[in-house]
């Protein structure tokens, strides 16, 4: 098996002292927030959704939508700043979506998004913390 390494690494015990219980569940162990539970799935201002295990720029804010889902969902990411890799938990096959530069998982993407990209970028908002930029 290959271990896949990346510009931020942190041990297991920094990760539990930087992320809430809840963001440790989520973006270190592959979790899943509850739908709708998140407030950034209603922000509607201009700026720049992060990755909340080491602040890299994710998401603009003109790349999101309401999928009606319960998750903030968008329709590409920053240039280079997600990766993805295939996931056949739960016995289905999805695309496992991670932050390029620490890791972290962040949720998946379908190709039942809208134009331009037709692809769905379905984030936890516990793995993401917003930046406005007013």
């Amino acid at each position: 098996m290959t271990v896949e390494t990346f510009p931020i690494t942190r041990t297991d015990e920094e990760w539990q002292r930087l992320l809430t219980p809840e963001q440790y569940r989520v973006m270190r162990g592959h979790g899943t927030e509850a739908p709708g539970s998140c407030a950034l799935l209603h922000e509607k201002r201009r700026g720049v959704f992060h990755c909340a295990g080491c602040d890299t720029p994710l998401f603009a804010s003109n790349d999101k939508f309401e999928s009606g889902t319960g998750w903030p969902s968008f329709n590409e990411p920053e240039p280079g700043s997600v990766e993805t890799s295939v996931d056949r938990s739960h016995f289905m096959v999805r695309t496992e979506v991670h932050c390029a530069h620490c890791g972290s998982h962040l949720g998946h993407v379908f190709d039942d998004g809208p134009p331009p990209s037709g692809l769905r970028y379905c984030i936890n908002g516990v793995a993401l913390v917003f930046h406005p930029s007013e």
